[in-house]
């Protein structure tokens, strides 16, 4: 296969056209290529007035063999004893079991949450204005946080895995382009699918995924390894034997690490972000991206912010949803947490993305491995009793903000967060430090980007859930200290965002693999 790059189509272009624009590169008829496979496509709008997408792509000409690439190759291994347990099922639990289920270990699966489409109802009824379910929310349930998000597929790591990640998920219903795009998306509503799709084969090969069963405890065999899982189902409490347990329970399961760390399990506070969600309307948004109104040809745009603080503090933008939501977040009863979310389309009115910065453990007022937590803990009980309760959020416009005075009310851009924002002054619930940052950042960030700090943008708070606050220390067979405990994902510290989780979560299965005697992959 031969490589070529810098093809270029205008939006809306015909892709047939790349066997004409490879050929000629090549110096071939376009007759002469047997196959053209696309490895790579981006939008370039960089000249306003003047956008195109970017490709790569990869051919090969007639009468050449046919090489296959090299594919991440699971081996079928036969279980030997008690099955490996996977506790939470986000991309990283998914595809570590996902993993174990092909090389036949059959593993069981234990998620607090429910199922996705009993877990859609409850976050729908949850932003209607309807009670906050603790075990199942957008934190909680099958494909852990990132199901209710604008499901981006992007990474900033490099790893032979990321491409079995993105073809798996292509299988099971995202769309094929998520392998090349240059920032694949799925959005909210077909990951749903996607993520049901990859547990039915999980359960067609013999795996187990029970639903509404939370770890609540260890038992260690007489050499000090884990042996048993202690679950809750259904109000009552059961062991479950384990050859191994991958803990991939995501950052939020905060009991999970009060109960590890009860047990002196070794954990460590790590650095964080925390902020607000801002948002703008789309439609502007597009203006200042492409120049022109977007049309039905170029997608909703987006942008990637960061900027060095005074302090040496990082700020950025997080979690960009283009044409999408601010979503309540809470899973913890009496606590504000805001996120965003697109659907496939993404076609909302406004545009919006977390604004953070970051913030280490020696900000952390409490000391302790699980300072950050108790932190995070603090700011969404105060963002709750500022609003008045209800899981309403706090907001204010981005002048009041730089201006040192509460909101009133909405400008131009509507806030989307439901069930309701309650206009205020943000400096009231975020830390000192974070409301700095975030005041030093707008109008840095505005210096890239104009529309940014326009002063009718929306922030709302807080959004303390960008990452764990909590690190598990795992040595070279990603086992902890605690030995037959695997960390896993994000919640362990290890990983950020779907991908990078779902990778880890293949890196443990293969350690998984290896500690009971099994060849490597």
């Amino acid at each position: 296969m031969r490589a070529v790059g810098g093809l270029t189509l205008p939006p809306g272009g015909d892709e047939r056209r790349l066997y004409a624009l490879a050929a000629a590169k090549l110096g071939v008829r376009p007759a002469a290529i047997e196959e053209l496979t696309i490895t790579r496509k981006s939008l370039d709008a960089r000249r306003k007035g003047a956008v195109h997408w970017v490709y790569s792509v990869s051919v090969r000409l007639r009468g050449e063999p046919d090489e296959p690439p090299e594919e991440y190759a699971i081996p079928r291994l036969e279980r030997r004893g008690a099955p490996p347990v996977v506790a939470g099922f986000g991309p990283a639990g998914m595809f570590c079991a996902l993993a174990l289920s092909r090389a036949g270990l059959r593993p069981v699966v234990l998620e607090r949450g429910l199922d996705v489409d009993a877990r859609a109802a409850k976050v729908a009824a949850f932003r209607a204005g309807g009670a906050l379910d603790p075990e199942c929310n957008v934190q909680f349930g099958e494909g852990g946080a990132g199901t209710f998000s604008d499901g981006k597929l992007n990474t900033g790591t490099h790893d032979k895995r990321i491409g079995f990640v993105l073809r798996e998920f292509a299988a099971h219903g995202a769309p094929g382009s998520v392998v090349y795009d240059a920032k694949p998306h799925v959005g909210t509503d077909v990951l749903s699918r996607v993520v049901k799709a990859i547990r039915q084969e999980i359960v067609s090969l013999g795996g187990e995924v029970r639903f509404g069963s939370r770890l609540v405890g260890l038992e260690l065999d007489a050499l000090g390894a884990v042996r048993t899982a202690r679950v809750r189902s259904g109000g009552m409490e059961y062991a479950e034997s384990c050859s191994a347990l991958v803990l991939a329970t995501g950052h939020s399961a905060r009991d999970t690490f009060y109960m590890l760390h009860a047990l002196g399990v070794p954990m460590e506070a790590k650095a964080f972000s925390m902020g607000a969600r801002i948002e703008h309307a789309q439609r502007e948004l597009d203006l200042a991206q492409y120049g022109a109104p977007r049309g039905k040809t170029l997608p909703a745009a987006d942008y990637s912010l960061s900027a060095r603080l005074a302090d040496g503090r990082g700020a950025y933008t997080f979690c960009m949803c283009p044409g999408g939501e601010v979503i309540a977040a809470a899973s913890e009863r009496g606590g504000v947490v805001t996120n965003g979310m697109s659907y496939s389309g993404r076609a909302m009115p406004n545009a919006n993305s977390a604004l953070l910065v970051s913030v280490r453990p020696q900000d952390f007022p409490c000391p302790g491995a699980l300072g950050g937590v108790e932190w995070q803990r603090e700011v969404e009980r105060r963002a709750f009793e500022y609003a008045g309760g209800g899981y309403r959020a706090p907001a204010q416009l981005a002048g009041d903000f730089l201006a040192g005075r509460a909101s009133a009310g909405p400008g131009r851009v509507l806030p989307s967060y439901r069930p309701g924002v309650y206009w205020g002054d943000l400096r009231r619930v975020l830390p000192e430090c974070v409301a700095a940052g975030l005041a030093e950042a707008l109008p840095l960030l505005g210096g890239k980007l104009k529309l940014f700090n326009d002063p009718e943008a929306v922030l709302t708070g807080p959004e303390t859930r960008s990452s764990s606050p909590v690190r598990l220390p795992r040595g070279e067979t990603r086992e902890s200290a605690l030995r037959g405990l695997y960390p896993c994902g994000e919640g362990a510290g290890w990983a950020g965002g779907i991908v990078s989780a779902a990778v880890d979560g293949l890196r443990v299965a293969e350690s998984v693999m290896e500690r009971s005697g099994h060849a490597g992959i």
